[in-house]
Protein backbone atom coordinates (compact mmCIF):
# COMPACT_ATOMS: atom_id res chain seq x y z
CA UNK A 1 0.00 0.00 0.00
CA UNK A 2 3.05 2.64 1.04
CA UNK A 3 4.50 1.60 -2.77
CA UNK A 4 1.06 2.62 -4.30
CA UNK A 5 1.16 5.41 -2.59
CA UNK A 6 4.38 6.78 -2.71
CA UNK A 7 4.22 5.62 -7.02
CA UNK A 8 0.89 8.00 -6.95
CA UNK A 9 2.02 11.27 -4.93
CA UNK A 10 5.91 10.33 -7.41
CA UNK A 11 3.45 10.91 -10.51
CA UNK A 12 1.72 13.65 -9.76
CA UNK A 13 4.28 15.77 -8.07
CA UNK A 14 7.52 14.50 -10.06
CA UNK A 15 9.17 13.15 -6.60
CA UNK A 16 11.48 10.43 -7.25
CA UNK A 17 12.74 9.94 -3.71
CA UNK A 18 9.64 11.33 -1.72
CA UNK A 19 9.45 9.82 2.07
CA UNK A 20 6.81 7.12 2.64
CA UNK A 21 5.49 10.12 5.23
CA UNK A 22 5.38 13.25 2.99
CA UNK A 23 3.69 10.69 0.38
CA UNK A 24 0.45 10.21 3.06
CA UNK A 25 0.79 13.91 4.18
CA UNK A 26 1.14 14.89 0.27
CA UNK A 27 -1.91 12.80 -0.84
CA UNK A 28 -3.60 14.31 1.85
CA UNK A 29 -3.29 17.49 1.45
CA UNK A 30 -4.78 17.03 -2.33
CA UNK A 31 -7.66 15.52 -1.35
CA UNK A 32 -8.43 18.16 1.63
CA UNK A 33 -7.74 21.20 -0.23
CA UNK A 34 -9.65 19.60 -3.16
CA UNK A 35 -12.97 19.55 -1.20
CA UNK A 36 -12.54 23.14 0.02
CA UNK A 37 -12.07 24.12 -3.07
CA UNK A 38 -14.91 22.35 -4.77
CA UNK A 39 -16.93 23.57 -1.93
CA UNK A 40 -15.04 27.20 -2.53
CA UNK A 41 -16.73 27.03 -6.28
CA UNK A 42 -20.16 25.67 -5.21
CA UNK A 43 -20.30 28.88 -2.63
CA UNK A 44 -18.57 31.76 -4.67
CA UNK A 45 -20.00 34.83 -3.33
CA UNK A 46 -19.23 36.75 -6.71
CA UNK A 47 -21.21 34.63 -8.50
CA UNK A 48 -23.30 32.03 -6.76
CA UNK A 49 -24.91 33.87 -3.65
CA UNK A 50 -25.13 36.80 -5.34
CA UNK A 51 -27.56 35.52 -7.86
CA UNK A 52 -29.21 33.40 -4.91
CA UNK A 53 -29.62 36.58 -3.36
CA UNK A 54 -31.32 38.23 -6.29
CA UNK A 55 -33.57 35.12 -6.69
CA UNK A 56 -34.56 35.89 -2.97
CA UNK A 57 -35.74 39.34 -3.01
CA UNK A 58 -32.53 40.59 -1.25
CA UNK A 59 -31.92 44.53 -1.72
CA UNK A 60 -29.09 45.23 -4.30
CA UNK A 61 -27.39 47.22 -1.12
CA UNK A 62 -27.06 43.95 1.00
CA UNK A 63 -26.12 41.91 -1.57
CA UNK A 64 -22.96 44.34 -2.33
CA UNK A 65 -21.66 43.64 0.87
CA UNK A 66 -21.25 39.66 -0.07
CA UNK A 67 -17.48 40.08 -2.00
CA UNK A 68 -16.06 42.68 0.73
CA UNK A 69 -16.85 40.43 3.34
CA UNK A 70 -15.93 37.50 1.82
CA UNK A 71 -12.49 38.73 0.40
CA UNK A 72 -11.59 41.22 3.52
CA UNK A 73 -12.91 38.95 6.21
CA UNK A 74 -10.60 36.20 4.91
CA UNK A 75 -7.64 38.43 5.16
CA UNK A 76 -7.78 41.19 7.80
CA UNK A 77 -7.91 39.05 10.61
CA UNK A 78 -4.69 37.45 9.70
CA UNK A 79 -2.86 39.34 11.68
CA UNK A 80 -4.55 38.91 14.65
CA UNK A 81 -4.37 35.24 14.76
CA UNK A 82 -0.77 34.63 13.94
CA UNK A 83 0.32 34.54 16.91
CA UNK A 84 -2.21 32.26 18.27
CA UNK A 85 -1.63 29.74 15.59
CA UNK A 86 2.56 29.77 16.21
CA UNK A 87 1.77 29.08 19.59
CA UNK A 88 -0.02 25.55 18.74
CA UNK A 89 2.37 22.55 18.99
CA UNK A 90 0.41 21.01 16.02
CA UNK A 91 -1.00 23.74 13.77
CA UNK A 92 -3.04 21.42 11.71
CA UNK A 93 -5.91 21.89 14.60
CA UNK A 94 -6.14 25.34 13.50
CA UNK A 95 -7.17 24.38 9.96
CA UNK A 96 -9.26 21.96 10.97
CA UNK A 97 -11.38 24.45 13.07
CA UNK A 98 -11.13 26.65 10.52
CA UNK A 99 -12.91 24.10 7.71
CA UNK A 100 -15.56 22.81 10.34
CA UNK A 101 -16.55 26.76 10.91
CA UNK A 102 -16.88 27.12 6.92
CA UNK A 103 -18.91 24.26 6.87
CA UNK A 104 -21.18 25.22 9.62
CA UNK A 105 -21.52 28.78 8.19
CA UNK A 106 -22.42 27.14 4.39
CA UNK A 107 -25.22 25.12 5.95
CA UNK A 108 -26.37 28.24 7.77
CA UNK A 109 -26.79 29.84 4.88
CA UNK A 110 -28.24 26.83 2.99
CA UNK A 111 -31.17 27.34 5.65
CA UNK A 112 -31.82 31.01 5.67
CA UNK A 113 -31.91 30.53 1.69
CA UNK A 114 -34.66 28.06 2.47
CA UNK A 115 -36.42 29.60 5.20
CA UNK A 116 -36.20 33.75 4.32
CA UNK A 117 -36.72 36.05 2.15
CA UNK A 118 -35.57 39.86 1.03
CA UNK A 119 -33.69 41.28 3.46
CA UNK A 120 -33.95 39.01 6.22
CA UNK A 121 -32.65 36.70 3.59
CA UNK A 122 -29.91 38.91 3.13
CA UNK A 123 -28.98 40.06 6.05
CA UNK A 124 -28.55 35.83 7.79
CA UNK A 125 -26.72 35.38 4.49
CA UNK A 126 -24.28 38.03 5.37
CA UNK A 127 -23.63 37.29 8.62
CA UNK A 128 -22.94 34.14 8.45
CA UNK A 129 -20.60 34.81 5.33
CA UNK A 130 -18.73 36.97 7.64
CA UNK A 131 -18.22 33.66 10.03
CA UNK A 132 -17.23 31.85 6.88
CA UNK A 133 -14.53 34.47 6.22
CA UNK A 134 -13.11 34.81 9.32
CA UNK A 135 -12.88 30.63 9.54
CA UNK A 136 -11.09 30.64 6.11
CA UNK A 137 -8.75 33.18 7.74
CA UNK A 138 -7.87 30.58 10.59
CA UNK A 139 -7.29 27.98 7.63
CA UNK A 140 -5.12 30.13 5.81
CA UNK A 141 -2.81 31.89 8.56
CA UNK A 142 -2.21 28.18 9.34
CA UNK A 143 -2.24 26.34 5.79
CA UNK A 144 1.10 28.01 4.54
CA UNK A 145 3.20 26.64 7.94
CA UNK A 146 1.98 23.53 7.85
CA UNK A 147 2.45 22.99 3.75
CA UNK A 148 6.20 24.14 4.47
CA UNK A 149 6.53 21.67 7.39
CA UNK A 150 4.68 18.83 5.50
CA UNK A 151 5.80 18.47 2.28
CA UNK A 152 9.12 19.54 0.42
CA UNK A 153 10.28 22.60 -1.31
CA UNK A 154 10.06 21.55 -4.84
CA UNK A 155 6.95 19.88 -4.57
CA UNK A 156 4.47 22.08 -2.79
CA UNK A 157 3.01 24.13 -6.47
CA UNK A 158 2.42 20.60 -7.35
CA UNK A 159 0.08 19.63 -4.05
CA UNK A 160 -1.77 22.78 -4.65
CA UNK A 161 -2.04 22.67 -7.99
CA UNK A 162 -3.26 18.45 -8.47
CA UNK A 163 -5.87 20.25 -6.16
CA UNK A 164 -6.99 22.86 -8.36
CA UNK A 165 -7.19 21.25 -10.86
CA UNK A 166 -8.86 18.02 -9.82
CA UNK A 167 -11.70 20.68 -8.14
CA UNK A 168 -12.59 22.91 -10.84
CA UNK A 169 -13.62 19.04 -12.82
CA UNK A 170 -16.24 19.20 -10.21
CA UNK A 171 -17.31 22.86 -10.60
CA UNK A 172 -17.28 22.15 -13.89
CA UNK A 173 -19.64 19.61 -13.50
CA UNK A 174 -21.69 22.55 -11.85
CA UNK A 175 -21.82 24.70 -14.64
CA UNK A 176 -22.94 22.63 -16.80
CA UNK A 177 -25.74 21.84 -14.77
CA UNK A 178 -26.59 24.96 -14.47
CA UNK A 179 -26.40 26.23 -18.37
CA UNK A 180 -28.61 23.57 -19.29
CA UNK A 181 -31.32 23.91 -16.42
CA UNK A 182 -30.75 20.42 -15.09
CA UNK A 183 -32.45 19.64 -11.84
CA UNK A 184 -34.34 23.17 -11.89
CA UNK A 185 -37.81 22.66 -11.14
CA UNK A 186 -40.32 25.51 -13.10
CA UNK A 187 -41.48 27.11 -9.84
CA UNK A 188 -38.86 26.33 -8.06
CA UNK A 189 -35.20 28.01 -9.82
CA UNK A 190 -33.28 28.31 -6.54
CA UNK A 191 -33.12 24.57 -5.48
CA UNK A 192 -30.43 23.50 -7.50
CA UNK A 193 -28.24 26.24 -5.81
CA UNK A 194 -28.90 25.59 -2.68
CA UNK A 195 -28.28 22.15 -2.70
CA UNK A 196 -24.91 23.02 -4.08
CA UNK A 197 -24.54 25.15 -1.19
CA UNK A 198 -25.45 22.58 1.28
CA UNK A 199 -23.30 19.98 -0.20
CA UNK A 200 -20.13 22.63 0.00
CA UNK A 201 -20.75 22.26 3.86
CA UNK A 202 -20.48 18.59 4.01
CA UNK A 203 -17.20 18.70 1.79
CA UNK A 204 -15.62 21.29 4.20
CA UNK A 205 -16.94 19.00 7.02
CA UNK A 206 -15.09 15.91 5.41
CA UNK A 207 -12.17 17.93 4.71
CA UNK A 208 -11.58 18.53 7.84
CA UNK A 209 -11.83 15.35 8.96
CA UNK A 210 -9.23 14.15 6.28
CA UNK A 211 -6.61 16.51 7.66
CA UNK A 212 -7.01 15.77 10.91
CA UNK A 213 -4.73 12.53 9.76
CA UNK A 214 -1.87 14.57 8.36
CA UNK A 215 1.03 13.68 10.47
CA UNK A 216 2.73 16.98 11.76
CA UNK A 217 5.53 17.37 13.45
CA UNK A 218 5.05 19.16 16.93
CA UNK A 219 6.26 22.52 16.76
CA UNK A 220 8.27 23.92 19.39
CA UNK A 221 5.71 25.92 21.76
CA UNK A 222 6.03 29.68 21.67
CA UNK A 223 4.45 32.51 23.01
CA UNK A 224 2.35 34.59 21.48
CA UNK A 225 4.02 36.59 19.11
CA UNK A 226 3.05 40.71 18.76
CA UNK A 227 -0.26 41.76 17.53
CA UNK A 228 1.11 44.14 14.74
CA UNK A 229 4.13 41.97 13.95
CA UNK A 230 5.59 44.75 11.15
CA UNK A 231 9.39 43.36 11.35
CA UNK A 232 8.96 41.67 7.68
CA UNK A 233 7.23 44.78 6.05
CA UNK A 234 10.42 46.86 7.44
CA UNK A 235 13.42 44.35 7.18
CA UNK A 236 12.73 42.66 4.12
CA UNK A 237 12.60 44.99 0.80
CA UNK A 238 11.60 41.96 -1.22
CA UNK A 239 8.79 41.07 1.07
CA UNK A 240 7.64 45.16 0.48
CA UNK A 241 7.87 44.57 -3.32
CA UNK A 242 5.78 41.22 -3.40
CA UNK A 243 3.17 43.08 -1.32
CA UNK A 244 3.08 45.98 -4.08
CA UNK A 245 3.11 43.15 -7.05
CA UNK A 246 0.26 40.98 -5.33
CA UNK A 247 -2.15 43.97 -4.49
CA UNK A 248 -1.96 45.56 -8.14
CA UNK A 249 -2.89 41.91 -9.54
CA UNK A 250 -6.06 41.87 -7.14
CA UNK A 251 -7.68 43.26 -10.10
CA UNK A 252 -7.58 39.67 -11.53
CA UNK A 253 -9.66 38.55 -9.09
CA UNK A 254 -12.02 41.69 -9.05
CA UNK A 255 -12.22 41.69 -12.79
CA UNK A 256 -14.89 38.75 -13.64
CA UNK A 257 -18.01 41.00 -12.83
CA UNK A 258 -17.18 43.63 -15.45
CA UNK A 259 -16.66 41.44 -18.26
CA UNK A 260 -19.96 39.95 -17.05
CA UNK A 261 -21.73 43.58 -17.21
CA UNK A 262 -20.07 43.80 -21.23
CA UNK A 263 -22.61 41.18 -22.10
CA UNK A 264 -25.85 42.23 -19.84
CA UNK A 265 -29.19 40.85 -20.61
CA UNK A 266 -28.53 37.17 -20.19
CA UNK A 267 -30.88 34.87 -18.20
CA UNK A 268 -29.43 34.70 -14.55
CA UNK A 269 -29.10 30.87 -14.09
CA UNK A 270 -27.32 30.44 -17.66
CA UNK A 271 -24.88 33.82 -16.95
CA UNK A 272 -23.67 32.11 -13.64
CA UNK A 273 -23.28 28.60 -15.20
CA UNK A 274 -21.33 30.46 -18.27
CA UNK A 275 -18.97 32.03 -15.40
CA UNK A 276 -18.58 28.79 -13.25
CA UNK A 277 -17.96 27.38 -16.63
CA UNK A 278 -15.13 29.48 -17.84
CA UNK A 279 -13.45 30.04 -14.61
CA UNK A 280 -13.62 25.93 -13.88
CA UNK A 281 -12.35 24.90 -16.90
CA UNK A 282 -9.77 27.74 -16.71
CA UNK A 283 -8.72 26.08 -13.01
CA UNK A 284 -8.95 22.59 -14.69
CA UNK A 285 -6.99 22.97 -17.06
CA UNK A 286 -4.26 25.64 -15.90
CA UNK A 287 -3.68 25.25 -12.00
CA UNK A 288 -1.82 22.03 -12.30
CA UNK A 289 0.55 23.29 -14.99
CA UNK A 290 1.25 26.54 -13.12
CA UNK A 291 1.66 24.50 -9.90
CA UNK A 292 4.59 22.79 -11.25
CA UNK A 293 5.53 26.02 -13.18
CA UNK A 294 6.01 27.99 -9.91
CA UNK A 295 8.00 25.14 -8.54
CA UNK A 296 10.50 26.43 -10.81
CA UNK A 297 10.39 29.73 -10.63
CA UNK A 298 7.02 31.04 -8.86
CA UNK A 299 8.06 34.97 -9.51
CA UNK A 300 7.92 34.39 -13.66
CA UNK A 301 4.49 32.45 -12.92
CA UNK A 302 3.13 36.13 -11.11
CA UNK A 303 4.90 38.19 -13.79
CA UNK A 304 3.13 36.08 -16.61
CA UNK A 305 0.20 35.64 -14.70
CA UNK A 306 0.04 39.85 -14.80
CA UNK A 307 0.87 40.50 -18.16
CA UNK A 308 -1.37 37.75 -19.57
CA UNK A 309 -4.59 38.77 -17.24
CA UNK A 310 -3.37 42.75 -18.66
CA UNK A 311 -3.66 41.36 -22.17
CA UNK A 312 -7.46 40.04 -22.05
CA UNK A 313 -8.67 42.41 -19.90
CA UNK A 314 -7.34 45.01 -22.98
CA UNK A 315 -8.65 42.94 -25.19
CA UNK A 316 -12.19 42.83 -23.88
CA UNK A 317 -11.63 46.29 -24.23
CA UNK A 318 -10.78 46.95 -27.31
CA UNK A 319 -13.49 44.05 -28.55
CA UNK A 320 -16.67 46.62 -26.86
CA UNK A 321 -14.93 49.58 -29.05
CA UNK A 322 -15.40 47.40 -32.00
CA UNK A 323 -18.95 46.36 -31.32
CA UNK A 324 -18.53 42.98 -31.11
CA UNK A 325 -18.31 41.92 -27.18
CA UNK A 326 -22.06 41.46 -27.66
CA UNK A 327 -21.45 38.44 -29.73
CA UNK A 328 -22.44 35.13 -27.83
CA UNK A 329 -18.63 33.14 -27.39
CA UNK A 330 -16.80 36.80 -27.63
CA UNK A 331 -16.84 37.19 -23.51
CA UNK A 332 -17.07 34.03 -22.50
CA UNK A 333 -13.30 33.39 -24.66
CA UNK A 334 -11.93 36.52 -23.25
CA UNK A 335 -13.17 35.65 -20.35
CA UNK A 336 -11.66 31.99 -19.83
CA UNK A 337 -7.83 33.53 -20.89
CA UNK A 338 -8.57 35.75 -17.75
CA UNK A 339 -9.52 33.09 -15.51
CA UNK A 340 -6.45 31.04 -16.08
CA UNK A 341 -4.40 34.16 -15.37
CA UNK A 342 -5.99 34.90 -12.20
CA UNK A 343 -5.21 30.95 -11.30
CA UNK A 344 -1.88 31.48 -12.18
CA UNK A 345 -1.36 34.38 -9.56
CA UNK A 346 -3.47 32.69 -6.83
CA UNK A 347 -0.77 29.65 -7.73
CA UNK A 348 2.83 31.74 -7.82
CA UNK A 349 1.65 34.53 -5.21
CA UNK A 350 1.01 31.33 -2.75
CA UNK A 351 4.39 29.51 -3.29
CA UNK A 352 6.46 32.44 -3.05
CA UNK A 353 5.34 33.71 -0.04
CA UNK A 354 5.66 29.86 1.33
CA UNK A 355 9.42 29.78 -0.55
CA UNK A 356 10.65 33.42 0.25
CA UNK A 357 9.71 33.20 4.10
CA UNK A 358 11.83 31.97 7.08
CA UNK A 359 11.24 28.50 8.29
CA UNK A 360 10.00 29.99 11.87
CA UNK A 361 7.77 32.60 10.58
CA UNK A 362 6.09 31.43 8.09
CA UNK A 363 2.49 32.18 9.90
CA UNK A 364 3.46 35.69 10.72
CA UNK A 365 4.68 36.30 6.96
CA UNK A 366 1.49 34.68 5.64
CA UNK A 367 -0.30 36.83 8.05
CA UNK A 368 1.07 40.10 7.94
CA UNK A 369 1.38 39.58 3.99
CA UNK A 370 -2.35 39.30 3.65
CA UNK A 371 -3.99 41.99 6.02
CA UNK A 372 -1.93 43.91 3.83
CA UNK A 373 -3.75 42.72 0.95
CA UNK A 374 -7.39 42.80 2.57
CA UNK A 375 -5.98 46.48 3.07
CA UNK A 376 -5.16 47.14 -0.45
CA UNK A 377 -8.07 44.96 -2.36
CA UNK A 378 -10.98 46.92 -0.49
CA UNK A 379 -8.90 50.15 -2.13
CA UNK A 380 -8.92 48.64 -5.66
CA UNK A 381 -12.43 47.26 -5.21
CA UNK A 382 -13.16 50.99 -4.16
CA UNK A 383 -11.32 52.21 -7.61
CA UNK A 384 -13.10 49.75 -9.57
CA UNK A 385 -16.37 51.01 -8.19
CA UNK A 386 -15.51 54.41 -9.11
CA UNK A 387 -14.11 53.55 -12.68
CA UNK A 388 -16.78 51.28 -13.18
CA UNK A 389 -19.45 54.79 -13.06
CA UNK A 390 -18.22 55.54 -16.33
CA UNK A 391 -18.61 52.12 -17.55
CA UNK A 392 -17.23 48.55 -17.33
CA UNK A 393 -15.06 49.31 -20.18
CA UNK A 394 -13.35 52.36 -18.25
CA UNK A 395 -12.85 49.56 -15.18
CA UNK A 396 -11.77 47.02 -17.44
CA UNK A 397 -8.97 49.49 -18.70
CA UNK A 398 -7.60 50.43 -15.58
CA UNK A 399 -7.39 47.25 -14.34
CA UNK A 400 -5.30 46.17 -17.33
CA UNK A 401 -2.75 49.24 -16.31
CA UNK A 402 -3.04 47.69 -12.91
CA UNK A 403 -2.62 44.47 -14.11
CA UNK A 404 0.93 45.31 -16.32
CA UNK A 405 1.98 47.21 -13.04
CA UNK A 406 2.06 44.04 -11.15
CA UNK A 407 3.83 42.01 -14.04
CA UNK A 408 6.77 44.31 -13.83
CA UNK A 409 7.03 44.52 -9.93
CA UNK A 410 7.35 40.93 -9.72
CA UNK A 411 9.82 40.31 -12.33
CA UNK A 412 12.08 42.67 -9.70
CA UNK A 413 11.46 39.88 -6.88
CA UNK A 414 14.27 37.35 -6.38
CA UNK A 415 14.31 34.22 -7.19
CA UNK A 416 13.77 31.91 -4.24
CA UNK A 417 12.89 28.36 -5.44
CA UNK A 418 17.16 27.94 -6.05
CA UNK A 419 18.17 29.14 -3.01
Amino acid sequence: MSETREAAYGRLTGATDAPEVEAKNGLRHMVSLSMTKVADGLIDPKLVLSWLAGSLGVPAAVVSAFVPIREAGALLPQILLAGRVEAMRRRKWAWVAGAVGQGLAAAAIAIAALLLEGIAAGVAIACALAVLAVSRSLASVSYKDILGKTVAKTRRGAVTGMAGSAASFAVLGFALLLIFGIGQGPDQKTGPVVLAIALAALLWLAAAAVFSTVEEKPSRPEDEGPVWDLTPLRDDPQFRRFILARGALTVTALAPPYFVMLVGGQAALSGLGALLLASSAASFLSSYVWGRLSDRSSRLVLALSGFVASVFMALAVALERLGLAASVWVVPVVLFGLMVAYHGVRQGRSVYLVDMSPADARASYAALANTLIGGLLLAVGALGGVLATLGPVVALAGFAALSALGGVLALGLDEVEAE
